[in-house]
């Protein structure tokens, strides 16, 4: 994993791939993803995300983009396979720049029959797993508990997959509510390129108006994205090295 910062993409802030080319671009595939964290005073406070995006709230406190190619064989079902199987999510690992060692990211996870906590199910199927679906699940991670999340599915072709995920409670850290509903938003554009090779393009926001208590730990939040990245395309997750030091 790579951390890229050039400076001409900081003006023209990220560009998922909507009808422009992307920013940043793809690497080569065989080279590592790039993830890079935006500063705030690249954009100003009233950061206005891209409309396809479809988040309407402006600004951010942590922008992370995630942008890579890779090889998958196991075509566009196998992909969706793999996104709404929750269970899998659980034993997820990232290093933590703050203990300087590899963690337990995500210790549990399950999907959710609706919104309502506590209403477990199996994990999703493709079949399910239809454009304009909305899905609930569970989790559990080492910063804020446990929480419950919508996952959005804008697209379900046999050449692009496109979903957004964000929190629908109150996530908490030691009793201290630091994410209200709707402000850790996600969203991941899967396009194939060729027979076996795709493009995988991800956004991370948390909201401009979220507790201090995970504002200005950009090398967290790079280093979650890189989890989920290694996670969806199948490489291990603790894997050295890490996206940030």
């Amino acid at each position: 994993m790579l951390l890229w910062q050039a400076y001409g993409y900081a003006q023209s802030g990220p560009q998922p791939p909507c009808g422009k080319e992307p920013v940043p671009p793809y690497p080569g595939l065989d080279d590592s993803a790039i993830v890079k964290s935006w500063s705030k005073s690249d954009f100003g406070r009233d950061w206005k995300p891209p409309a396809c995006t479809r988040w309407v709230a402006l600004g951010f406190t942590t922008l992370v983009t995630t942008v890579a190619r890779f090889r998958d064989i196991s075509e566009a079902k196998g992909l969706l396979r793999h996104i709404g199987a929750i269970s899998e999510l659980a034993g997820m690992r990232y290093w933590s720049t703050t203990h300087k060692q590899w963690q337990t990211l995500i210790v549990e996870a399950s999907a959710l029959t609706g919104l309502q906590p506590g209403q477990r199910r199996k994990d999703f199927t493709p079949d399910e797993m239809k454009e304009g679906t909305v899905l609930y699940f569970e989790q559990v991670d080492n910063l804020s508990g446990k929480g419950i999340y919508r996952m959005h599915i804008a697209v379900a072709s046999a050449d692009r997959i496109v979903f957004d995920v964000e929190n629908v409670s109150t996530m908490r850290y030691l009793f201290i509510p630091f994410l209200h509903p709707g402000e850790m938003q996600s969203i991941v554009f899967l396009d194939r390129e060729s027979e076996n090779v795709w493009r995988y393009y991800s956004i991370v926001r948390t909201g401009k108006t979220v507790n201090w208590l995970i504002a200005g730990n950009e090398s967290s939040a790079i280093n979650r994205a890189a989890a989920f990245y290694r996670w969806l395309v199948g490489i291990p997750t603790g894997q050295e090295p890490p996206a940030a030091r």
